[in-house]
Formats: structure tokens, sequence, C-alpha cells
């Protein structure tokens, strides 16, 4: 390997090392796939039908306009255009919408706890 390479290589490896680096604040992202899975979360909204009213990025299906689009969630600042953006109150969100915004057209499903953390666990993958 020449100079050349490995120098890059170095350079390269940082990048992937600093990228993972929030200054002692985890993202949301992070702390969320901790508690939740995000491929059971992604065949939950394939299955309660989440797509009906969200467009939502890796699931064919989700194509929804009534909902606000998905896309980059894990990057919002609010939810629902209210609540900071952390793992509890998406958690609360997902799981009593009407208790945060009473006038909201987003259903209850009636979820788990667990089923709301894997849900969250999926939409902070969406960068």
């Amino acid at each position: 390997m020449t100079r050349g390479k490995i120098l890059a290589a170095i350079f390269v490896s940082l990048l992937f090392v600093n990228a993972g680096c929030t200054g002692g604040q985890e993202s949301p992202g992070y702390v969320v796939r901790m508690s939740g899975d995000a491929h059971r979360g992604k065949d939950l909204i394939r299955n309660y039908g989440c797509g009906a009213c969200h467009t939502i990025p890796g699931i064919y299906s989700a194509r929804g306009m009534v909902g606000p689009p998905l896309l980059s969630f894990g990057r919002r600042t609010l939810i629902a255009g209210q609540l900071p953006n952390s793992p509890d109150n998406l958690v609360r969100w997902i799981r009593e919408p009407q208790q945060v915004s009473p006038a909201t057209a987003m259903p209850d499903l009636g979820l788990s706890n667990e089923q709301a953390h894997d849900i969250a666990a999926y939409l902070y993958t969406l960068r």
C-alpha cells in the first residue's frame, strides 16, 4: 500500500469514528435503537397501514397523502409540529396521539409500548 492510500484509509476511518460522536449527547436514533427493533417497526408500519396516510421511505406501499410525509424523520426537531423530537415523545405520540393533540386525524391504534418503540426505532433510521 502506498503512503497516499494509507493516509486516505486513515482519513476515511476517522470520518466513520467521528460520525458517531455527538459531543456527549446521544442522537434520537441511537437511543431508540437501544430499546426498539427497527426491522419489527418496519413490519408493524406495513401491517397497521400507516402508509395509507403517510409517505414512508423504505415501505413500498406507503404513499399516503393525508398525514405528513415521514422523509428524514430522524433529523426533524418537532413531532406533530409541537413536541420536541425525542424517543419518549415519539413513543407517546405513536401510542396516544389524541392525548397530545385532540384534533389530530392520527388514529390511536392500540399499540403496546414495545410496538411503539419498534416503530419509533424504524422512523429514526430515516435520516
